[in-house]
């Protein structure tokens, strides 16, 4: 039987992430053991593996109604349940956004947000925070038949008024198709859910799979957050077209708009011609089928903009019966694992480079500091062997004099130690000014403005204008923040070069940092509301409260989720800059207190000289074995980040 390649490339992806999590985690043994932690490295070191442990892998399914979009995510993924997991049947089945994942910490369950939300212009993602709004099912995960039965409530339906149908955004009355949707009795057909989450502890889903089957074209103009957060932040985005109808105009126009305009990223965005049995026809050859299927991609790739490559004609339908009944020639008529190989060939590698380059960074960065605490601890044991081995043969005198040098020494790092709380305060007060550019307080209330001035604007331009202003606002506190941060940047660098001038320390320059990943985020937003104005620039009033409002409740809590990506990494990068400062301040503050008591000690004649020396020499060979351990688990992490091919290829073919 054909392998399922994506399945094992995951596998092996969520592997090399266990080893990466572990190897972090000897590294945090070892400095407890060397007594090298600290709370704030320790802190950074839990929030990086909070990361690795919580990283997803987020695919997105994109379909006309009756594509065999739901099927397709069946033959993919769930094949192994030996039937249908997911609806799959003639006409509409996904009726609302379903996301499918593994939280360990909620029970096996579909959880459902009913339909009536959408009154109000609450996301999704802010309801996620609220249990109690959403209806659970919960199902057995040992009886295919049990979970067959939950996942049907994704498909149900409820008959309301035209008039409810509006104030949910589901029907406009000047849309020509929409009448055609109304029944007999004026009653319109609307699905009863918002959003659903299937939350279940199949083994892809467990290692951080996240699926999301959207329902029909029209769903994803009337829902924002498919548009403004989950689709482009998806790491893959399959749009299923059928082949034998090819790319249709409205097709074209959620491709141009929702997934592959300029605004998003491009990789990870495939497009799949399904249903390709439709074109099996014993009245023609092999040949003929196949330049009916040669011109269909060629077509499709034409008029979505992608290279031919990037269209694979599949059957999921005859995938799924082919893997189901062990057909492996039928598989291979499907075609689907080619999909499955291209899938596991771009999305998993451009995953893992993100992964790989966000910890490898943070990991250099801890360890360098490890290394300049013991660097530190080596210099001031061989200052100290050196004071005490020309100590040798030497009088009572010498003896006083040399404590009295250390004496000074210390008093001079003690009013170094005064400048540098002078320091400290300052870098507070910098750090408060670059927080109140950046505070989510100052932001939600720029939100709060926003919204008040729209639902006071009494025409398009008025609510152009508040838009237009809620962005520059933004833009203007990341410019100012930026130079803020450069402020902090210069102050710090001569801090570490006046220490290091007058007190020996090990002159390290302190890691740059800007805001320009989050104003290139904040510019996509600003086209996505540019290009959603464009196209509502005649609503009608009713309209413009519906669903401008839940546009823009969707695009504030996507400002407001940059905003607070941007605070943590604004707040880990000042700890990265003070740390080592606060380390090598400590161990020579220390250094000078040993150095002190040492020369006291002789003396006193509590200890003999050569003892002491014995001693400082032993501590010397203890620090340079932790410099070699050090290098060793350095070598490791190097290890645990690389995964290049030839280990992928391995796992694939295993």
């Amino acid at each position: 039987m054909v392998e399922n390649k994506l399945a094992h490339q995951f596998a092996a992806y969520s592997e090399w992430r266990k080893g990466l999590v572990d190897t972090i985690c000897d590294y945090r043994s070892w400095l407890n053991e060397q007594e090298l932690n600290d709370g704030q490295i320790d802190q950074r070191i839990q929030q990086l593996l909070e990361r690795l442990r919580e990283d997803k892998l987020n695919v997105a399914f994109v379909a006309e109604f009756s594509r065999g979009k739901s099927e397709l995510i069946n033959a993919v993924f769930f094949a192994d349940y030996g039937q249908r997991l997911l609806p799959s049947t003639a006409g509409r089945t996904t009726m609302c956004p379903t996301e499918l994942l593994y939280d360990p910490s909620r029970p096996t369950s579909l959880q459902l947000l009913p339909i009536e939300t959408r009154t109000s212009d609450v996301t999704t993602t802010e309801y996620k925070r609220y249990p109690d709004e959403w209806k659970v099912f919960e199902f057995d995960v040992d009886s295919s038949e049990s979970m067959v039965e939950a996942f049907k409530e994704v498909s149900r339906t409820k008959r309301v008024t035209v008039e409810e149908a509006e104030r949910y955004g589901l029907h406009d009355p000047n849309n020509a198709d929409d009448t055609l949707t109304l029944n007999s009795d004026g009653s319109i057909d609307v699905p009863c859910w918002r959003y659903a989450m299937i939350n279940f502890p199949h083994p892809l889903l467990e290692q951080g799979l996240v699926i999301l089957d959207t329902p029909g074209l029209n769903a994803i103009g009337t829902e924002p957050e498919l548009t403004l957060n989950m689709l482009p932040n998806a790491h893959a985005v399959l749009f299923v077209l059928a082949a034998d109808t090819g790319v249709t105009k409205s097709e074209i126009d959620v491709w141009r708009q929702y997934i592959s305009g300029t605004r998003w990223k491009q990789k990870g965005r495939l497009a799949v011609l399904n249903k390709i049995d439709g074109l099996w026809d014993e009245l023609k050859d092999e040949n003929e089928i196949a330049r009916e299927l040669a011109k269909q991609v060629s077509t499709s790739a034409e008029l979505l903009g992608l290279e031919p490559s990037q269209i694979f004609p599949i059957s999921a339908q005859k995938g799924l019966l082919a893997k189901v009944s062990a057909d492996e020639d039928l598989l291979i008529k499907s075609r689907l694992p080619e999909l499955e190989k291209a899938l596991s060939e771009e999305l998993i590698p451009s995953k893992k480079e993100i992964v790989r380059d966000n910890t490898q960074h943070e990991i250099e960065d801890l360890i360098a500091n490890s290394n300049l605490i013991l660097e530190a601890r080596l210099q001031g044991l061989a200052e100290q062997l050196e004071e005490l081995k020309g100590l040798r043969g030497k009088n009572e005198d010498v003896v006083e004099h040399m404590m009295s040098k250390v004496k000074i020494d210390k008093e001079n790092f003690e009013k170094g130690l005064q400048r540098f709380q002078a320091l400290r305060s300052i870098f507070s007060q910098q750090t408060n000014q670059l927080f109140t550019l950046l505070g989510m307080q100052a932001l939600r209330e720029q939100v709060t403005k926003t919204r008040e001035n729209m639902i006071a604007a009494n025409f398009t331009k008025s609510i152009r204008t508040a838009m237009d202003g809620f962005f520059e606002e933004l833009k203007g506190r990341l410019v100012k923040s930026d130079k803020q941060i450069e402020e902090i940047k210069k102050m710090m660098d001569a801090m570490y070069e006046k220490f290091s001038r007058e007190h020996g320390l090990r002159k390290a320059d302190a890691p740059s940092f800007s805001t320009l990943r989050y104003q290139k985020e904040l510019a996509k937003l600003e086209r996505a509301y540019k290009e959603q104005f464009n196209t509502t620039l005649n609503m009608i009033a009713n309209e413009k409260m519906t669903l401008t409002s839940k546009f823009f409740e969707t695009l504030a809590s996507r400002v407001i989720h940059v905003y607070e990506v941007a605070n943590n990494d604004v707040e880990n990068w000042l700890k990265a800059v003070i740390a080592p400062m606060e380390s090598q301040v400590r161990e020579h503050q220390l250094q000078l207190r040993r150095r002190l008591e040492s020369i006291k000690r002789i003396y006193k004649a509590t200890d003999t000289l050569e003892d002491r020396i014995g001693e400082l020499e032993s501590m010397e060979n203890s620090i340079h074995a932790q410099v070699a351990d050090l290098r060793v688990l350095r070598q490791h992490m190097k290890n645990a980040l690389n995964f290049d091919n030839e280990s992928n290829n391995k796992a694939v073919a295993a």
